[in-house]
C-alpha cells in the first residue's frame, strides 16, 4: 500500500511539471529592438582649452552662467603680448604718418618734383630761345652748349626725382603693410591669452581657479548647449548593423523613474571603441524631459523591427539556438524576429504544436 501511494505521488508531480512546462506557439505583434545603455549630454559639448602657456589671472564666468560666441571666458597673465601689441600700434601709427600723414615724406618729394619742373620749364626757354639764335648765327657756342648742357641737366634731375617718388612710395606702402600686419599678429597673440566661448550655450564646470598654472593640454571648462541635448547610445557590434537614422528609441532614464520618453536615431558614429566593442549611437527627444543634466543615464531599447500577428514562441524553450522538444521529438525551426522574450517562428511547428521546456 505503501508503495502504491509513494508511485501515485510521484506520478502526480511529473504530470503537473509536464503541464506546467508545455505550451502551444502563441500569435502576437512582435517587436524586435536592440537594447544599449545611455547617458544624456549637452549637444555642441566641448573642453575650453588655452592657446598659451600661462597663470590665470581672472575667472569672468561661473558654473551655471549662459555665455554667448566669443565671450571671454578666462583671462591669461599677458603683459609681453601687450607691450608687443602697443609697440606695433605706434609703429603702424609713425609708418601711416610718413605716407599720409602731416610728416609725410611724399609731400617733400613732391615739392622738389614741382621747384624741378619749373627750373626745367626755365632752362628749356632759355635753350631753345639760344637754339633759334644759333641757327641765325646769332651768338656764340659757348652760350649755346651751357643752355643745352643746363637743361638737360634739369630734364635729367626731374626724371630722377620722379623715380625717387615713385620708389619711396613703394618702400612706405610696403612699411605701412608691415606695420598694419604686424600689428594685426601682436593682437592675435595678445587674444590667445584670452578664452572665449566658441558657442552660444552653457559654462557647466570650471576646471580650474585664478593663480593656478596652466598648459594647453589641460581643459579649462566644459560648454555646451543649455537647451539642446543629445542622447549617447553604446550598441554591442553584434547588433551595429541592426541600427538606422531614423529609428525610434524608448528610453527610461534614473532621475525619472517609471517615465518612458521616446527618441529618434539621428546619427551613427562609425568608430568602433575597442575597450567595450561598442559603438556610439547619437539620438535626439521627441519630447525632452522639462530638466535635463550632463550625464544623466538609463537605458534605452531601439526599435529595429515591427511583425504584426505573427507565430512565436518564448526563448527559453530553444534548444541549441533553433530546435525545440515536441511530441515527436526533436524539430528544427526556420527563426525570424526576436526581442528579449520571445522569437518569431516561420516554419517548423504550427499552432498546434505542442512544445516543452527544455530541463535546466
Amino acid at each position: 500500500m505503501r508503495n502504491v501511494l509513494v508511485f501515485c505521488l510521484m506520478y502526480c508531480m511529473l504530470s503537473c511539471k509536464s503541464q506546467a512546462d508545455k505550451i502551444t506557439p502563441s500569435r502576437v505583434d512582435l517587436v524586435e529592438s536592440v537594447y544599449t545603455s545611455v547617458t544624456v549630454q549637452p549637444d555642441s559639448l566641448y573642453d575650453a582649452h588655452s592657446a598659451v602657456s600661462g597663470i590665470i589671472e581672472t575667472i569672468f564666468v561661473e558654473e551655471g552662467d549662459s555665455v554667448i560666441k566669443d565671450q571671454p571666458l578666462i583671462q591669461i597673465i599677458n603683459s609681453t603680448p601687450k607691450l608687443n601689441a602697443e609697440n606695433a600700434r605706434l609703429a603702424l601709427d609713425l609708418a601711416r604718418d610718413n605716407y599720409s600723414g602731416g610728416a609725410a615724406i611724399l609731400s617733400g618729394i613732391e615739392d622738389e618734383i614741382h621747384a624741378a619742373e619749373l627750373n626745367l620749364a626755365n632752362d628749356s626757354i632759355n635753350f631753345f630761345r639760344q637754339k633759334n639764335l644759333w641757327e641765325q648765327d646769332i651768338g656764340s657756342k659757348i652760350d649755346y652748349d651751357t643752355k643745352k648742357l643746363k637743361y638737360e641737366l634739369s630734364s635729367n634731375a626731374l626724371k630722377l626725382l620722379k623715380s625717387r617718388y615713385d620708389r619711396t612710395k613703394s618702400e612706405l606702402e610696403t612699411t605701412l603693410r608691415q606695420a598694419r600686419n604686424n600689428y594685426q599678429s601682436s593682437l592675435i597673440n595678445t587674444r590667445d591669452f584670452t578664452v572665449s566661448s566658441k558657442i552660444n550655450g552653457m559654462v557647466y564646470s570650471l576646471r580650474k581657479n585664478p593663480g593656478e598654472l596652466i598648459t594647453t593640454m589641460e581643459p579649462l571648462a566644459m560648454l555646451g548647449s543649455a537647451t539642446d541635448f543629445i542622447i549617447e547610445l553604446l550598441v554591442d557590434e553584434a547588433d551595429i548593423v541592426k541600427i538606422s537614422a531614423g529609428q525610434r528609441v524608448l528610453i527610461t532614464l534614473d532621475a525619472y523613474s517609471g517615465e518612458v520618453f521616446e527618441a529618434e536615431i539621428s546619427r551613427i558614429l562609425p568608430n568602433k571603441d575597442q575597450r567595450n566593442q561598442t559603438f556610439t549611437v547619437e539620438a535626439i527627444f521627441k519630447l525632452p524631459p522639462e530638466t535635463l543634466y550632463p550625464g544623466l543615464s538609463g537605458e534605452a531599447n531601439i526599435i529595429t523591427r515591427t511583425k504584426e500577428n505573427v507565430l512565436t514562441i518564448p526563448r527559453n524553450y530553444l534548444i541549441n539556438g533553433e530546435q525545440v522538444e515536441t511530441e515527436e521529438g526533436l524539430l528544427t525551426l526556420e527563426l525570424g524576429i526576436e526581442n528579449l522574450d520571445l522569437v518569431e517562428v516561420i516554419s517548423g511547428i504550427d499552432e498546434e504544436t505542442i512544445i516543452y521546456k527544455p530541463e535546466q
